[in-house]
């Protein structure tokens, strides 16, 4: 029987999936197997028909590499094992996903998704035979075992850009410029940005920060007078004297806070999706192909609940039972934490010890 390789994105949307997508499918394509992209993450193999597409090498070729989203298609809700039903009742509707996929004559599996839709994967395909493996992709960084996902690079680079704009207008009005990155609970976004963008100040979820001692920090760098201030800010840190996280952006807040303890004019920007978007950087672009192939290596030598994984300057793979242990978070021992403090960056009150425990994303795939 011709293998049938099933290829979804699952999570939120970022540069470089439809690379790995093209990758795989022509991996497969060479090694004559038929090759399904399945929309929409698992909610696709609940509609019915199942909403799938054929594809093939002709399908992907060359400006698939260069487009950003996913031409699949991807979800953030909908989880399998809590699905809303007509009567306004959560059920279980993992075996109808599992379903579909004998139905579709899946025999092997490639998802492509963050460290959340890795979790609820192994949990799905656990009661199948159905071999699978993962790709990690996501702007934030945060999946076990993999020093870099797909997107993260791409975000990085955007991240560097809007501070290299900011940067010429904060000179020119001498003011504080404050960015805000996305990254909800892990900060590696804010910290490999801010650092690439010459940010004075970078806060991230992982580590508690005061900010009384930010504004000092301000003042000491500036000599007490405007100047030119960068500072980056992720999504997921708390507001200036709360303890608990509100919806909404946080930025504002903090410029506002910052303007009245310097008495500098001070301005905050947020960034939001325009981070997901856009074309795949080279390196997106290498790590995603290469990626692709590897992951249909592994299923072609007959391997299953395995990640694919970027370590040490190669491409790798490690046990999905260690891929699901997320999500992963910036720790003070982190080399580019060091880096930045020894670059005069303030990080936190405690950035020399381990960071506070992050809220936990509950069930939303990452």
């Amino acid at each position: 029987m011709t293998a049938t390789l099933g290829i979804l994105t699952s999570g939120g949307d970022c540069a470089g999936l439809n690379a790995v997508i093209r990758a795989a499918t022509d991996a497969a394509a060479l090694r004559g197997w038929r090759v399904l992209g399945l929309r929409n993450g698992h909610l696709g193999l609940l509609a019915s028909p199942p909403d799938v597409v054929s594809l093939t090498a002709d399908s992907v070729r060359s400006d698939l590499l260069r487009l950003g989203g996913t031409m699949l298609g991807t979800t953030t809700k909908g989880d399998p094992f809590n699905y809303p039903g007509p009567d306004g009742r959560n059920q279980d509707v993992s075996e109808q996903v599992r379903n579909a996929l004998k139905a579709l004559g899946i025999t092997h599996l490639l998802v492509i998704g963050g460290d959340g839709s890795m979790r609820v994967f192994d949990r799905l395909l656990a009661p199948s035979q159905i071999p699978w493996v993962g790709v990690p992709k996501t702007i934030d960084n945060d999946v076990p075992g993999t020093e870099f996902a797909v997107g993260f690079i791409t975000a990085v680079t955007f991240v560097g850009e809007a501070l290299d704009r900011l940067s010429s207008t904060a000179a020119s009005h001498r003011r504080i410029m404050l960015l805000e990155a996305m990254g909800r609970d892990s900060g590696f976004l804010a910290l490999f940005g801010g650092v690439a963008g010459g940010a004075d100040v970078i806060l991230l979820p992982e580590f508690p920060y005061d900010i009384g001692a930010v504004a000092a920090h301000i003042k000491n760098i500036t000599h007490d007078r405007p100047s030119p201030v960068l500072v980056v800010v992720a999504e997921g840190v708390l507001r200036p004297d709360q303890d608990r996280r509100r919806r909404g952006s946080v930025g504002p807040d903090i410029a506002a806070e910052l303007e009245k303890l310097t008495g500098f004019d001070a301005r905050s920007t947020v960034l939001g999706h325009v981070q997901r978007g856009g074309s795949p950087v080279a390196f997106d672009r290498l790590l995603a192909s290469s990626f692709g192939v590897h992951g249909v290596e592994l299923l072609a030598r007959g391997e299953t609940r395995k990640m694919v994984a970027w370590r040490g300057g190669v491409v790798s793979d490690l046990p999905m039972a260690e891929a699901v242990t997320g999500p992963r978070f910036v720790t003070a021992s982190s080399p580019l934490v060091r880096t930045a403090l020894n670059l005069g960056i303030y990080l936190g009150e405690s950035v020399c010890a381990e960071p506070r425990e992050a809220v936990p994303n509950g069930p939303a795939q990452a």
